[in-house]
């Protein structure tokens, strides 16, 4: 009777969180060792090539160690966009061979389990490290690649300043102003041949200013020895003037240093939107040629190059069912090999891209079209 009344402890129930299946978890598990060691392998390989480049200055001219090694140091991020979709593909071609040869893929499909959805972790790896690549790429390297190139100039020309390059364009988002500067002078503070243009409802442009010198002062750019001339709705001059001087707000409020720096030249020390609005001022110029073509492909390299993680892991599992039960050695080879042929397919599109041959954002994205089509058709056949 005391048994039946006294109280009793409750059984402890353990709350039920969502977990992912055993079988992705061990794929998953198996391929996070290989991807660690193709990034570490890459990128201090990237570093090494650096630095032995980097050594003649502290040899010949000589540079501080740690000034030389930081400029090293904050280069490494410039790699990460074709490390990691090296490392995905390295990681899949090994770890998917592992499991083909001790032949636990084919007694997952004797149980009854497709290719594809053996195939699902290793694309859901890829596709989280291209999700990784493209932020590290957008937000990471520009900074980084920034800071690395004033550290270049420290070692040679003992300054942190950036060299000013002539001929600019920059255009501001918010009002849709086009600035162009002809040169700026060796004080770096005096522009020449300046000109801005201002855009219009219906036509190219409602106002236009041509300024001898320009300045830029308290975040704004002051002309001076302007020629200001009004259009109308059809494009057709309906005045002209000549005013001492005329003050212009600077794209998002930039200081002078941001405005002249050669940054605005580097893709790789800008954004997708920074490197899109380039583009699109050049354009608004009716600019073509190499040097436009050069940076819509950078700009599409922006989300291509990220997005080889996902490819390459495509193409990797398809290869590892294939020829997985010949060794490790093979899986390397061939993930050398397929890194080999995307990296020609890239600089082979790119170069047609720049002269206008082949659209830059079709040439930038034709190497992941091409391989990760292979991949389909090898994982589609290999499902039959």
């Amino acid at each position: 009777m005391a048994t039946l009344t006294g109280r009793q402890p409750l059984a402890s129930v353990r709350s039920a969180g969502w977990r992912l299946p055993i079988l992705d978890r061990y794929l998953l598990n198996e391929m996070l060792g290989p991807f660690l060691f193709a990034v570490a392998a890459y990128l201090i390989f990237w570093a090494l090539n650096i630095f032995v480049l980097a050594a003649d200055y502290i040899v010949n001219q000589h540079a501080p160690f740690f000034l030389v090694l930081r400029f090293v140091m904050f280069r490494i991020p410039q790699a990460t966009p074709m490390a990691f979709p090296f490392a995905t593909l390295f990681a899949a071609l090994l770890a998917m061979g592992r499991v083909m040869g001790d032949n636990e893929v084919t007694a997952m499909r004797t149980s009854g389990i497709p290719v594809w959805r053996i195939a699902l972790a290793p694309f859901l790896f890829g596709f989280a490290f291209f999700v990784l690549t493209f932020l590290i790429n957008e937000h990471l390297v520009p900074p980084s690649v920034d800071l690395s190139t004033r550290t270049f100039y420290q070692i040679i020309y003992h300054t942190d300043a950036l060299p000013v390059e002539p001929q600019f364009f920059r255009k501001d988002p918010d009002t849709g102003n086009v600035f162009y500067v002809s040169q700026v002078l060796p004080d770096n503070k005096t522009m020449q041949g300046v000109q801005v243009f201002k855009p219009a409802h219906y036509g190219p442009w409602s106002e236009t200013l041509q300024a001898k010198t320009a300045t830029v002062q308290n975040g704004a750019l002051v002309m001076h020895d302007v020629i200001d001339t009004r259009y109308n709705l059809a494009g057709y001059v309906t005045s002209q003037q000549h005013v001492k001087a005329v003050t212009v707000g600077l794209p998002l409020a930039e200081t002078a240093g941001q405005f002249m720096s050669n940054t605005t030249s580097d893709p790789y020390t800008m954004s997708s939107k920074d490197l899109a609005t380039r583009v699109n001022a050049l354009q608004a110029q009716g600019v073509g040629g190499s040097a436009l073509g050069s940076l819509q492909i950078s700009l599409a390299q922006k989300l291509a190059w990220p997005f080889a993680c996902f490819i390459g892991v495509v193409l990797a599992v398809p290869l590892a069912l294939r020829f997985g039960k010949r060794g490790r050695m093979l899986g390397i080879a061939l993930a050398i090999f397929a890194f080999f042929v995307y990296f020609l397919l890239t600089s082979a599109a790119a170069a047609f891209g720049r002269n206008g041959a082949l659209n830059p954002y079709l040439a930038a994205w034709l190497p992941n079209a091409i391989m990760g089509t292979t991949g389909v058709v090898l994982l589609w056949l290999e499902e039959r």
